[in-house]
């Protein structure tokens, strides 16, 4: 069931709402300042820690997964609207500085998308044969 997790993933909802709206007074902004991102940081450091004590059971954790997976398009979603209307009243700047952005992140992907890769290959000769090739695979 689906609704497992729900209670643990509203709880850091609101923590992260509260402390956002703390930060952005204590800075002097009459706003939320980052609460679904301190929210989200909360739910991974809370998850973890219940699964490292064994403290979380199999089906809050699935449902955790999928509330996590509906959550965060959602957010990203609200977010995105958000920055654009920003944007426009910020003006060129604000605009210029949101392409880049996009187009800086877009050229990273590639980059960052081989972090972690098995880069080794070996030739069927160092191997010993095609015969071993399909041992190994």
């Amino acid at each position: 069931m689906v609704i497992y997790g729900v209670a643990l993933l509203s709880i850091c909802m609101l923590a992260g709402v509260i402390l956002g709206e703390l930060l952005g007074a204590a800075i002097g902004i009459e706003a939320n300042v980052g609460g679904v991102g301190i929210a989200m940081v909360i739910l991974v450091l809370l998850v973890d820690y219940l699964k490292r004590n064994k403290k979380l059971d199999i089906k809050s954790e699935e449902g955790m997964g999928f509330w996590g997976a509906m959550y965060i398009p959602i957010v990203i979603a609200m977010a995105a609207n958000q920055n654009v209307v920003a944007a426009l009243d910020g003006g060129p700047v604000a605009l210029l500085a949101g392409v880049v952005t996009v187009f800086v992140s877009w050229a990273l992907v590639p980059l960052l998308s081989n972090i972690g890769k098995d880069t080794s290959s070996f030739s069927e000769e160092e191997i010993g044969g095609t015969e071993n090739v399909r041992n190994i695979k």
